[in-house]
Parts: C-alpha cells; sequence; structure tokens
C-alpha cells in the first residue's frame, strides 16, 4: 500500500511487486544471479527503468579506492540489493546501506528471495546530501 509519507513509495512499491512476482513464480531455494535475472525480466515487463550490476567509484579522502557495484539502480533514485539466504544478517543491512552512502542515494530496498516467504528492508540514508 503506498504510503505518501514515505520518499518514493509508489516506485518502492512496483520494485516490491515485481520482487513478490518472482518469488511468487519461482519460489526460493535458487542462487542470487537467478532472482537478479528474473527481477531484470520483471521489472522490464513493468516499465521500470534501471541498471543492473551499477558500478560506482568509492572514494577515500578525495582518493579513489576502489568501486562496488548494487544489483539495480531504479530510476536513478532507488538501489536495491538483493540477496539469497535462508535469513537476512546484520552484514547484509550494513552492505545495503553503504551502497545508500557511497552512491549518495536517499532510499534503497534490500530484498530476500531465499526464504519461504520473501522480506524486504526500506532503507533510508541518514548521511543523504540533496
Amino acid at each position: 500500500m503506498i504510503n505518501e509519507q514515505y520518499k518514493y513509495s509508489a516506485l518502492t512499491e512496483k520494485i516490491i511487486g515485481c520482487a513478490m512476482e518472482v518469488h511468487k513464480i519461482i519460489g526460493n531455494g535458487f542462487q542470487e544471479v537467478i532472482y537478479q535475472r528474473a527481477l531484470e525480466m520483471e521489472m522490464n515487463l513493468q516499465g521500470l527503468k534501471f541498471s543492473r550490476e551499477f558500478e560506482m567509484p568509492i572514494f577515500y579522502k578525495n582518493n579513489r579506492i576502489g568501486t562496488r557495484r548494487v544489483d539495480f539502480l531504479v530510476e536513478d533514485v532507488i538501489s536495491v540489493e538483493i540477496k539469497a539466504v535462508i535469513q537476512l544478517e546484520d552484514v547484509h543491512l550494513a552492505q545495503a546501506i553503504n551502497y545508500l552512502e557511497a552512491y549518495n542515494l536517499e532510499i534503497g530496498l534490500l530484498i530476500n528471495f531465499g526464504s519461504k516467504s520473501l522480506t524486504f528492508k526500506r532503507l533510508t540514508n541518514s548521511k543523504f546530501k540533496s
């Protein structure tokens, strides 16, 4: 259900709907790459604009020290990190939040296809600079 108090609520709902459709059709138990491919197909069917495995440079004190890839960058504003694990752990949450901070994105989704029921978390970057 769209909650207008949350930024990009309609967009995150559409992404979660795509993930629910994927989970409904193929269930749990596959490797993460299978869910990436299926979610890519479903988001295309739903008309979402996105980049898969979007790569961004990581800086430390203005020096480039490497790159990171988020599973999906949707509509240039939402990062989507997917997992295929039995249960989400704090390390998965930390990784998704690090992507938000590194890319200076305000909102992200962490979606887990590995459990019997699809689970997801909506994340907000408290360090976001507009």
